[in-house]
């Protein structure tokens, strides 16, 4: 790779278009971003910490737990309410959106005792990089990113650029989950999803509307309910 493709860190130049940065912070935020995102970091991720691309260690990091991933988790709502739900596992959360991510952290501070999630707050690509083969057993992806607009279908997370590498962080047989109330999300998901090496688990294009069993309705899907968007649920098998 050329100097000219590549960012000063070392990194490849990778276009990001989601926000990062939504309205000023308030006093206790910035002391929760300072405080506690360092101490649930899930390890040398970024590129200035780790411009070798040296994967993770799993094993001491994590304490031999399963581990979970949650991509763009928001607020924090699903992630929380999942570490909580299942205590022998651990989970984490990647979210570049700074807001998001103190509103989570200020969830668990509030919440008390969850002390097993990892949040990455950053582009999940380079949590991809630094993560082992095989690593994962199960993923999330709740209400992303719509992009409405058909030539900016491409920056959507299911392309190719992010399943193939979430295939590869994957164990075989770990469930993808994807939530959406967008119906062309939707089309897109079920297109591109199954040519990346996932299996559709469910029988029927009603399937869609059954949230799984431990599903949180967040904040985010009520909104969409009260507009008179139909949240779609699905799950797929690591093939």
């Amino acid at each position: 790779m050329s100097d000219e493709t590549k960012h000063k860190s070392g990194s490849p130049w990778r276009n990001f278009y989601g926000r990062i940065h939504g309205k000023t912070l308030n006093k206790a935020q910035k002391v929760y971003l300072a405080e506690d995102l360092p101490r649930v970091s899930p390890g040398p991720v970024s590129w200035e910490e780790n411009p070798e691309r040296t994967k993770l260690d799993m094993e001491k990091r994590f304490h031999g737990k399963p581990v979970w991933l949650e991509v763009g988790f928001g607020g924090g709502e699903h992630l929380v309410h999942m570490a909580q739900l299942y205590p022998d596992v651990e989970i984490i959360g990647c979210e570049p959106y700074v807001n998001g991510v103190a509103m989570c952290l200020s969830r668990m501070r509030r919440e008390g005792g969850v002390d097993n999630i990892a949040i990455h707050a950053g582009d999940v690509r380079d949590l991809f990089d630094v993560l082992p083969d095989a690593s994962i057993e199960k993923a999330f992806l709740n209400y992303p990113d719509p992009w409405p607009k058909a030539r900016h279908h491409r920056r959507r997370f299911v392309t190719p650029e992010h399943l193939g590498p979430l295939h590869r962080v994957l164990k075989t047989g770990s469930e993808f989950r994807v939530a959406t109330d967008i119906p062309d999300y939707v089309r897109q998901t079920m297109e591109e999803v199954p040519k990346a090496g996932f299996e559709w688990l469910g029988a029927h294009p009603e399937d869609w509307d059954t949230p799984p069993h431990d599903w949180l309705s967040t904040r985010y899907e009520q909104k969409a309910l009260r507009e008179g968007r139909t949240p779609h649920y699905m799950s797929f098998r690591r093939i």
